[in-house]
């Protein structure tokens, strides 16, 4: 991939979960893949492809994987770097106790804040409600515990950005895993963690949920990240309560509104309680406590 020079850009309909078959397509036939999510918590795929694209080629590509593409638009961006202009660039995030900032930022943001420097890449990025509402659920966190020490499990890292904002807080007191199905993640979160000095205290691997070793082995787990959706997020309830220590607390997010009820229920049957819920816009978070 040559991230310099035009490329096309290739914006697929939103559908309310992607097929695997199409993702691992998408992944394997662009140079670069980003998900957005709408309002509603659907799926947005973004493929970027180098100027060669040739739609034919496309269409056919699909045909031998034997998927059915969704409806798509297709844009030619002209940029002498693509990947920096499109993708990886956003404006500093400030929330909390923290500033995101990105790779592109020539000076560091100085505002009394814990600062983050990220590269987003094809990572789930940083200006996401559901980033910022876990990012504040943090902070509370951080008021409302008092804890000297803490060991987090981050379950779905996608760029890092919570993992290395537990990091920051405790530094030389925490230990954090953070894991994703993702092999692309797991790499973007591994080089963020290098960029912002915190690779000491962060253990990253590719896991599908709970079931690695890793996650076992660094149970149980003072405070657990989930800022997936909403469907695996009940589908891992169960596994959440059981590597959560009593007394540990979970934020949870990546739902909307009529999602909220459904989410939350299903883990207040496993024990938790609701201590605080995050909304902003039509997406919601929630900071979690296990009682018993």
């Amino acid at each position: 991939m040559n991230p310099s020079g035009s490329c096309w850009l290739i914006k697929f309909e939103p559908v309310e979960t992607m097929d695997d078959v199409v993702s691992d397509f998408m992944d394997d036939y662009f140079d670069v893949v980003a998900i957005n999510y709408t309002e509603d918590g659907r799926e947005e795929y973004v493929g970027y492809k180098d100027n060669h694209f040739d739609e034919q080629d496309f269409i056919k590509a699909a045909e031998q994987w034997h998927v059915t593409l969704p409806r798509y638009q297709k844009e030619f961006l002209t940029s002498q770097n693509w990947l920096t202009e499109n993708i990886i660039k956003f404006a500093p995030v400030k929330v909390g106790d923290f500033t995101i900032y990105g790779i592109h930022e020539q000076n560091i943001p100085n505002d009394g804040r814990l600062n983050l420097r990220i590269y987003a890449a094809t990572a789930f990025g940083s200006e996401h409600q559901t980033t910022r509402s876990c990012l504040q659920a943090l902070s509370d966190y951080h008021k409302i515990k008092k804890v000297s020490e803490v060991n987090v499990l981050d379950m779905g890292t996608g760029s890092g950005i919570l993992a290395l904002a537990a990091a920051k807080l405790w530094q030389k007191k925490c230990h954090i895993t953070a894991v994703d199905i993702d092999e692309e993640a797991v790499s973007v979160t591994q080089q963020n963690a290098i960029d912002n000095q915190l690779q000491q205290y962060i253990d990253v691997a590719v896991s599908d949920g709970y079931q690695s070793d890793l996650v076992k082995k660094n149970a149980p787990y003072d405070l657990v990240f989930a800022n997936i959706l909403a469907r695996p997020l009940i589908s891992m309830a169960p596994d959440l309560y059981q590597n959560l220590k009593i007394g540990g607390y979970c934020i949870l997010s990546g739902f909307v509104e009529d999602q909220e009820n459904w989410v939350i229920n299903e883990h207040i049957k496993q024990g938790l309680v609701l201590r605080h819920l995050y909304q902003l816009d039509n997406w919601r978070a929630a900071l979690m406590e296990k009682i018993s």
